[in-house]
Parts: C-alpha cells; structure tokens; sequence
C-alpha cells in the first residue's frame, strides 16, 4: 500500500486544498473525519470511531466500520493510525483535525510525531491552517516562493539540521526543543531539501 487518506473531525480544508491531496489507496475515516470525506468527493473504505460526532446515520454497505467505546484511552485519529500503521503505508496524508478544539489541535501535533508512526516514510498533516510535514532523516518539501516554512522541534532536540531553499538555511545547526530558532523561515525555491541526524521536526506552511 503505497498512500492513504485518514479524514479527522473538526474543520476540514477548503475544496481548493483538498484538490492538492495525493490519490490515495486507502481512505479512512475516523468519526467525523467520514462526513468531511464525503462532502469532497471521496470514497471511504474504513471508518473507525466510537462515532459519537458523526452525523451520517448510515453508511454504504462497502465501508468497513470499526466501532470503539466512548470510554477509550485513544483519540479517534489515533485509532485510525494504529489501523493503517499495521500494512507498513509509504505515505500517510491526515486531513482535518485542526480549528476546532486546542487541546485537540496541540495532541495532534505530537501524535504525528510519536515514533509508532518510524516505519511510515511519509506522514503529512493537511488542514484549513495549511501543511504540515513530519521529517524524519530527510524530507523534501514543494512549495510556493515566499512562503513561509517554520521548522518546529518535537519532543526533543533535533541535531545537524541542514537545508536547501530556503531564505535561512542551516546547515549541521541543532534546533533545541522548546526554541523559535526555526520559526518563519521562507522558501526561496519551489523545493526544499531538509536532513536531520536525530529527533523529530514539524516542517510547516502556513495557509495564506
């Protein structure tokens, strides 16, 4: 399984952001995640949740549903990542999951960061706020000139950073968790190449 849809609750991205998602393998729908799905066009396969957001009564008989208690130690957009974690996807794309609650918003930052996800090599992060990237050892990133690009340090330091394409590039510089010191870097190019040695970054751009 090459790439795969998990649609989050909360506020999903406009239609003409959701046009920039890859074509995925699999979709999958966690609670809510499933209705913005469906209003952007898209074919869910998985819908996992304890559903208590979902406005949907009923489902097409295709979709694979995976009901969870209320009561549970894991976030519904957790749940969906242990699911597709299991076939080893190459890219994972979340859609949603950011505008609506902050205590929401700020433990999914840190749950695409969590090294459950080391054998996914792509995990990205898409919402009505912009694109967000997990690098890992090495990601490159297609953007527009002048677009600001922060890189965010998560849960730790993050050793020899080096980059390419961008206004302030770094190279074998350490970014301490808990600094600003990567925060509104610009894209002097469409592309930028971004390696680290150790840690976990959250490359980011902001929506207009």
């Amino acid at each position: 399984m090459d790439t795969v849809l998990i649609f989050a609750g909360s506020e999903a991205p406009q239609f003409e952001m959701s046009e920039e998602l890859p074509k995925p393998d699999l979709v999958v729908a966690a609670d809510s995640g499933y209705d913005y799905a469906v209003r952007l066009g898209f074919r869910v396969d998985v819908l996992i949740g304890d559903m208590d957001s979902i406005s949907e009564i009923e489902v097409p008989g295709h979709v694979i549903v995976e009901r969870h208690p209320t009561d549970k130690d894991a976030s519904d957009l957790d749940l969906a990542l242990e699911l597709v974690v299991r076939d080893a996807p190459e890219r994972v794309v979340i859609v949603g999951g950011a505008g609506g609650r902050l205590d929401h918003e700020l433990s999914t930052a840190g749950l695409l960061c969590s090294d459950r996800w080391r054998r996914i090599d792509e995990v990205d992060w898409v919402s009505t706020r912009g694109w967000a990237y997990v690098v890992r050892r090495r990601r490159i990133i297609h953007g527009d000139v002048g677009s600001t690009l922060s890189l965010i340090p998560m849960g730790g330091d993050v050793s020899d950073v080096h980059t390419s394409g961008l206004r302030w590039d770094l190279a074998g510089h350490t970014l301490v968790y808990g600094s600003t010191t990567g925060l509104s870097n610009v894209m002097r190019a469409p592309v930028a190449d971004i390696r680290i040695g150790e840690g976990c970054l959250l490359a980011v751009i902001a929506a207009d």
